[in-house]
């Protein structure tokens, strides 16, 4: 059962919606289609449209969001009662994370509404489905992760380039590695070709990162060279 809490004026229903980039959160496609759907769910439910709450261009992978951490916070003050989401995965694709939460609700006494989810999760049937259903998302999140390194070890053997197209002259990457073969720092390069008017691949500051990202691409280069090779 959900601990019962004195709550100071009255509670409102956030919407939360989160869509990644690859997801398209610059268009709002994604978060078109959940807003849509959770404004039904309310307008079935006799609910008022709840507070909306939005991560846009974030994953699931983890909590680490300023929304969904907005949005905890007000129900763990007291400030709202129910999180509704259109589906599990939008809240959490960590098995870990999405059992924490569902604890998280039970012990402050807020609801989870997920509409994906064949039972209210304010009940104890329901958060154990829940928690079933969060399996098996993140199973999924994880034959997709499987499924993408074996395509890019597939792509390096055959000699494909990896990583960011290089744009540097070839010229500058020599100077860099002959430099860094020498016995220069990485800062001590940036210095010296920021002392020259070295323009960067972007045209902005030299720095150490920047001189380790240079010669990362030199580094892809000759493996896609070495890769395409035949043998000795």
């Amino acid at each position: 059962m959900r601990r019962k809490r004195k709550v100071q004026g009255p509670c409102y229903r956030i919407g939360y919606l989160r869509c990644s980039t690859e997801e398209q959160a610059v268009s709002g496609l994604g978060l078109t289609a959940q807003r849509t759907a959770i404004t039904a769910e309310c307008a079935r439910r006799g609910w008022d449209e709840p507070t909306w709450i939005i991560d846009d261009g974030f994953s699931a992978k983890s909590l680490e969001r300023p929304g969904i951490t907005a949005a905890l916070a007000d129900l763990a003050a007291g400030r709202a009662d129910t999180l509704i989401v259109a589906k599990l995965d939008r809240l959490s694709r960590s098995l870990v994370d999405f059992a924490g939460l569902v604890e998280q609700a039970r012990r402050e006494g807020w609801a989870v509404l997920a509409l994906d989810s064949p039972t209210d999760m304010s009940t104890p049937q329901g958060a154990a489905m829940a928690a079933v259903l969060a399996v098996f998302s993140e199973l999924e999140r994880k034959l997709i992760g499987a499924r993408t390194a074996d395509a890019l070890a597939a792509k390096k053997a055959a000699g494909a380039r990896l990583g960011r197209p290089r744009v540097l002259p070839d010229d500058v990457l020599d100077r860099i590695a002959t430099m860094r073969a020498s016995g220069l720092s990485l800062r001590a390069i940036a210095t010296a070709l920021a002392a020259e008017g070295t323009p960067t691949a972007t045209g902005g500051l030299w720095h150490a990162s920047t001189v380790a990202s240079a010669l990362r691409s030199a580094d892809l280069d000759t493996e896609a060279r070495e890769a395409r090779s035949p043998a000795a």
